[in-house]
């Protein structure tokens, strides 16, 4: 009944905001729907990250470290809020007046960090640079149905697609549409990203970035919107797990996102805040790097997610907080499409109970036995370690030799963004977030050429069912493609899903009001944090 109540309140997050409880498996965490409102303003607040962030150019912007600190200083057209809804960002009003169409009619008076204004050329020369091809953007592909982006106003924007696209406007409230000055792009030149100001538009200016310790943000007193809590924020990099936690009891810290697992009991009982969970529309997966090797033969990849312990590792790996799944999309995901397609998104994916007789047979078949792979992992957490040593004894145990490689937290986050980071790794562990609440976000990846088909995944079948989902603007019809998509994803175990994870977010006693979803990933969070009533 406790899996069955968390299903249940985690399908109504999309449409109305994340659940206020739930439970995994007989585990006892909860799902809250934000955490306490601030009761005044602050001088200061520290928050620890796992790693430093390779740039802070919105291009660049994929993994966690960049986007918990950039969602608070460039905004976007449109917003992701804490109930994970799309809201106006930039743009006071987007219209879609044919099915190819959007219109962007941008807020007036916004001001830049540097000084200037925004108008509606900064907006075409921003989406720009995510098109070009010369800055390998991680959003390239959120912009592969864009014909044209155009100055139709002082301050309107008009994108022509070149076909239907469902999830383009979703996107704008993403990095992808992060609108920063010309001019302040122009005049850092190369050094965009790493330093200086970064020419947007946030509640907060980036201001001291000491390279290997921490960025300081200072609150923008020319911000149009909502005036930050707190004149400054700083973020410290904590490569070391035991170090960031104790950085949290001790205050040195006052809060995080992205809590070690193992820490979650520890800090609940110290005593100096709160761990809260809330809806993270997470899967814990086995991303698949390369199938140039064993794992292009779809039997030995069956027979490592047969052999997985996804039970021992939500309990040991997660804390408990999660629940075990073999699906690669969350639930919550699917909260809009009818119950019938839910079902079928459903019914008859990965299954998630071992069966190690069986993952010795299709080893076997395949010829594989004795074979070697090697997996990734990282001393970011015992979510990243637990899962890579779990595949490791899975391959153990059916005749594959699996091998760790543990690389440096940045190094881990590289493997997203840099293909040389990724030779001789056939596999690493993965939490994807949905950047959207829509599947689609997630499955779209294995689409021939994808900024995130690292193993090169390619079927004519799978790219058209793709298209065919993103051109459907009725999301029934959308939500029934993308069925089969995850049906496919499943049969042919692309990635290898594990599990489902809220988001974790800890608040020590002098701070409040930072959002408990996976909405910080791109809503400006640090704004809502003040001092505790």
């Amino acid at each position: 009944m406790a899996a069955a109540a968390l299903v249940t309140s985690m399908l109504a997050a999309a449409c109305s905001g994340p659940p206020k409880t739930g439970g995994s498996e007989g585990e006892s965490y909860r799902l809250s729907a934000g955490t306490p409102a601030a009761g005044g303003e602050l001088d200061s607040f520290t928050w620890a990250v796992y790693a430093e962030p390779p740039t802070l150019d919105y291009v660049s912007a994929f993994d966690y470290p960049q986007n918990t600190v950039l969602s608070n200083v460039c905004e976007s057209l449109m917003r992701w809020t804490p109930q994970l809804t799309l809201a106006p960002g930039l743009a006071e009003k987007a219209s879609n007046p044919d099915p190819t169409t959007w219109v962007y009619d941008l807020r007036p008076g916004v001001r830049f960090h540097d000084g200037g204004t925004m108008t509606a050329d900064d907006v075409v020369y921003s989406l720009g640079r995510q098109m070009d091809p010369q800055n390998a953007a991680a959003w390239a592909q959120q912009f592969q149905n864009v014909g044209s982006v155009t100055k139709t106003g002082p301050l309107q924007v008009t994108v022509k697609l070149t076909q239907p696209d469902s999830q383009f406007n979703q996107y704008m409230a993403t990095a992808a549409g992060v609108v920063a000055s010309r001019a302040g792009i122009e005049a850092a030149g190369k050094d965009y990203g790493t330093g200086g100001s970064l020419a947007c538009t946030g509640p907060y200016a980036l201001g001291s970035w000491t390279k290997g310790q921490s960025i300081e943000l200072q609150r923008f007193d020319g911000y149009w919107g909502t005036r930050a809590k707190s004149a400054k924020a700083v973020f410290r990099f904590l490569t070391d797990p035991s170090a960031r936690v104790n950085a949290l009891l001790s205050g040195e810290a006052d809060g995080g996102y992205l809590i070690p697992t193992e820490s979650y009991e520890r800090l609940r009982s110290a005593g100096p805040g709160t761990l809260y969970f809330g809806e993270g529309l997470s899967t814990v997966n086995v991303n698949v790097t390369s199938m140039q090797g064993v794992l292009g033969d779809v039997r030995v990849r069956r027979a490592l997610s047969l052999a997985l312990d996804r039970s021992g590792f939500v309990r040991t790996g997660l804390g408990g907080a999660g629940s075990v799944t073999g699906s690669l999309t969350t639930r919550a995901a699917w909260a809009g499409a009818p119950e019938e397609v839910r079902k079928a998104a459903f019914d008859g994916l990965t299954p998630t109970a071992p069966d190690i007789e069986r993952a010795k047979a299709l080893v076997k078949e395949a010829g594989a036995t004795g074979k070697t792979l090697t997996v990734a992992t990282s001393p970011i957490g015992q979510d990243v370690s637990v899962l890579a040593t779990a595949v490791q004894s899975a391959g153990a145990k059916i005749g594959l030799d699996v091998r760790l490689k543990t690389v440096a937290p940045n190094a881990f986050t590289a493997l997203f963004t840099d293909p040389a980071a990724r030779e001789g790794i056939d596999m690493f562990p993965e939490t994807y977030y949905d950047s959207i609440t829509d599947p689609l976000d997630l499955l779209a990846n294995f689409r021939t050429g994808a900024y995130q088909n690292f193993a090169s995944f390619s079927d004519p079948a799978y790219d058209e069912l793709v298209k065919k989902a993103v051109a459907a603007t009725d999301p029934a019809q959308r939500f029934a493609v993308t069925a089969q998509l995850q049906k496919t994803a499943s049969d042919q175990l692309l990635w290898i899903p594990v599990a489902e994870w809220p988001t974790a977010v800890f608040l020590n006693k002098r701070i409040t009001g930072a959002p408990t979803t996976i909405s910080y990933m791109y809503y400006p969070w640090a704004a809502d944090v003040g001092a505790a009533r």
